[in-house]
């Protein structure tokens, strides 16, 4: 019975709570800004895929050499 008590409560705060938001037109250019983009920087983004490729042994590698061992 307290299950019941709890769980429509808990979906009414899960569908209110959800964090989506509607965003407005002129909102659109701040969240279309550089600063807001995962792949700003070049160097990280190459570590990155120098760590994964060497790490899951993944085809096509990237540009860099080695195989899974993590001896590049």
């Amino acid at each position: 019975m307290k299950l019941r008590r709890l769980f429509l409560p808990g979906v009414i705060a899960l569908l209110v709570n959800s964090g989506c938001a509607n965003v407005k037109p002129w909102q659109r250019e701040t969240l279309a800004d550089y600063t807001m983009r995962a792949d700003r920087d070049p160097l990280r983004v190459s570590q990155m895929q120098h760590v994964w490729f060497s790490r899951e042994e993944a085809n096509g590698g990237g540009g860099v050499g080695g195989g899974g061992c993590g001896c590049n």
